[in-house]
C-alpha cells in the first residue's frame, strides 16, 4: 500500500470511528422520530423500499441488466454493471459475518438492549432475527451498490446514493435497525467497496473481454459493403 493511500485508510478510520461512536449517542432520538407508528401511507412507501433492497431483489435486478446490455454487445456496460451488483453484495455478505458475532438486539426486540455476542441466557444466538441488528444488511448492499456505481460514474453513484438513504430510512422506521447499524454499514461499506474496484473490478474486465471476441468478429464479418449493399 503507497505511504498516501495508508494515510487515507489511518484518516478514515479515525472519523469513521468518531461517526460511529456519535451515531450510538443518537439512537434514541433518531429512532423514535423516524417510527412510522401511526402513519399507514409512509408505511407502505418504507415497506416497499425495505423490499427493493433485499440481496435477492437486488442481484436478480442486476444480473439482468447486465444480461441485457451483454447480448447487446456492450460489455463495457455489462461490466460494470455486475461490478456494481457484485461490490453491493460482498458488502451485505460482510455485513451479516459482523452481526453474527456481534448479537446487538433489534430495537423491536423484547429484551434489554445491548450486544450479547453469541451467547444469551445458556443459548446460542447466532443467526436469530432479534439479536442480528447491528450492522445493517440492507443498508450495507445499498451503500454498496451507490459506492461502486459513484467510482464509476457519479450521475448513477447519486441515483443510487439516494436509494440508500430511502433503504436506509425504511428500516430504521420499521424498528428493524438502529441509526448507528446503518451508519456502521455506511463506514465498514465504503473502504470495502473502494479495495473491490481496484482488486476486482480488473478480473472481471478481463472475464468480459473473452466475451466480446467473438461478437466483434461477427460485426466485422457481417458489415455491409457501402456499393452492394451485401455482406463482405
Amino acid at each position: 500500500m503507497a505511504r498516501k493511500e495508508l494515510v487515507y485508510l489511518l484518516l478514515w478510520l479515525v472519523a469513521a470511528s468518531l461517526a460511529v461512536v456519535l451515531s450510538f449517542l443518537l439512537d434514541g432520538p433518531v429512532d423514535y422520530a423516524l417510527n412510522l407508528r401511526g402513519h399507514p401511507v409512509q408505511g407502505a412507501f418504507a415497506q416497499c423500499f425495505s423490499e427493493f433492497g433485499e440481496g435477492w431483489f437486488v442481484a436478480l435486478v442486476g444480473i439482468l441488466l447486465a444480461v441485457l446490455f451483454m447480448r447487446r454487445h456492450r460489455l463495457d456496460v455489462a461490466v460494470k454493471i455486475f461490478f456494481v451488483i457484485f461490490a453491493g453484495e460482498l458488502a451485505g455478505m460482510a455485513a451479516i459475518i459482523v452481526r453474527l458475532f456481534a448479537g446487538r438486539t433489534r430495537p423491536s426486540a423484547h429484551v434489554p438492549q445491548g450486544f450479547y455476542g453469541i451467547w444469551h441466557d445458556g443459548h446460542w444466538i447466532i443467526g436469530q432475527f432479534n439479536f442480528s441488528s447491528f450492522p445493517s444488511g440492507h443498508a450495507a448492499i445499498t451503500t454498496g451498490l451507490a459506492t461502486a456505481a459513484w467510482l464509476l460514474h457519479r450521475r448513477s453513484g447519486v441515483v443510487l446514493a439516494l436509494f440508500a438513504l430511502a433503504v436506509s430510512w425504511s428500516r430504521i422506521a420499521f424498528q428493524s435497525h438502529h441509526f448507528s447499524d446503518v451508519v456502521a454499514s455506511v463506514v465498514l461499506t465504503i473502504p470495502l467497496t473502494v479495495i473491490l474496484k481496484k482488486t476486482l473490478l480488473p478480473c472481471l474486465e478481463l472475464r468480459f473481454a473473452k466475451f466480446d471476441r467473438p461478437g466483434k468478429k461477427e460485426k466485422a464479418f457481417v458489415s455491409a459493403d457501402p456499393q452492394n449493399g451485401h455482406a463482405r
